[in-house]
């Protein structure tokens, strides 16, 4: 149903994405063992592949939303890296102004609409965004991800009822990293195909391997297609793995490192790497080359938000509120 070709722009696009999200996250944890970043941090290390899939298949106008395992995300969006780190470090310069820290990355230019901290409170969001881009008669499709904790939310079924009445331009993502902050989900459900939570209400589901950016790209595209012609939602499992714990502050005493060792054996990044290589796609000098751009883009970053100033007090007062006129409300 998709059309989307995978061609070997696509492979160095996914590579050149997935680096940099990994580089910014293992710098982000460096710093907050600095603790130049404060609060909760959850890292996105492992996940990146569900990102890379998904981002070769969408659109300049297409949006996204997530939980707060959220800083690869908005910069897969195009939030500059810069805006991000500083957001982190509480700094004026930041996405959010430095008033959201870790969980609470927003970038309205970029459709990129949150970094949310309530579990599972950003699905019922994303399905709004959905109902407004249908009612504006565009073709945009929202994307809202969420954790294998979050399906256990009263507002999924809600949400999935509402999207499958309304036939809402949408596709739901369940990142299923296989744990709920420490529990697994073999713990806290009666159903460990979280995919079929979406049957019932006929939405088009399935599982897909969140490791592999082909299988992501090839479900996304899918997905997309079906929204833009007007069928309706899609719920997707992407089975991933995060190789840090929960948040900065867990032990992660609830596996073992056999497990974990197994799923960095799967690592996207060094597949990706090796089809690049395996199909000439680029040489050793591109690979230096790209490591480098990285680095730099990850340190200026790291500038960026060393050198920015902190919020004025008053900033504290600003924001609270919006006045907001709504040309699409009908006498």
């Amino acid at each position: 149903m998709g059309s989307i070709a995978i061609t070997k722009e696509t492979y160095l696009m996914w590579y050149e994405q997935m680096l940099l999200m990994r580089r910014f996250e293992e710098k982000t944890g460096q710093l907050y063992g600095q603790q130049k970043i404060r609060g909760f941090c959850h890292l996105y290390i492992g996940q990146e592949a569900v990102l890379a899939g998904a981002m070769s298949t969408m659109k300049k106008g297409d949006s996204m939303i997530t939980a707060y395992r959220d800083h690869a995300h908005a910069i897969a969006m195009g939030t500059a890296p810069k805006a991000v780190m500083a957001e982190m470090y509480g700094k004026a310069t930041g996405c959010s102004k430095g008033k959201g820290g870790s969980m609470h990355m927003f970038d309205k230019e970029n459709h990129f609409y949150g970094g949310h901290g309530i579990v599972g409170g950003q699905v019922p969001l994303g399905a709004g965004v959905a109902f407004a881009e249908k009612f504006k008669g565009t073709d945009f499709v929202n994307v809202s991800y969420m954790g294998d904790g979050a399906v256990r939310q009263g507002a999924l079924t809600e949400t999935f009822n509402m999207a499958a009445l309304w036939k809402l331009p949408a596709i739901f993502i369940c990142e299923n990293n296989g744990y709920a902050m420490g529990t697994s989900v073999e713990r806290t459900t009666a159903q460990t195909d979280i995919y079929k939570l979406g049957l019932p209400y006929g939405i088009p589901s399935s599982a897909v391997d969140g490791m592999d950016p082909v299988a992501v790209h090839n479900a996304m595209d899918e997905a997309f297609a079906r929204a833009r012609a007007g069928e309706g939602p899609t719920f997707l499992e992407m089975r991933t793995y995060r190789y840090k714990g929960h948040s900065m502050s867990d032990p992660q005493k609830y596996r073992t490192k056999e497990e974990l060792e197994s799923y960095k054996a799967k690592d996207p990044i060094e597949a990706v790497k090796q089809t690049i290589e395996k199909e000439a796609y680029a040489d050793e000098k591109w690979f230096e080359e790209m490591d480098a751009k990285i680095k730099a883009i990850v340190d200026e970053a790291v500038q960026f938000a060393e050198e920015s100033p902190w919020p004025e007090a008053s900033e504290l007062y600003t924001d609270v509120y919006v006045q907001q006129d709504y040309p699409y409300i009908r006498d």
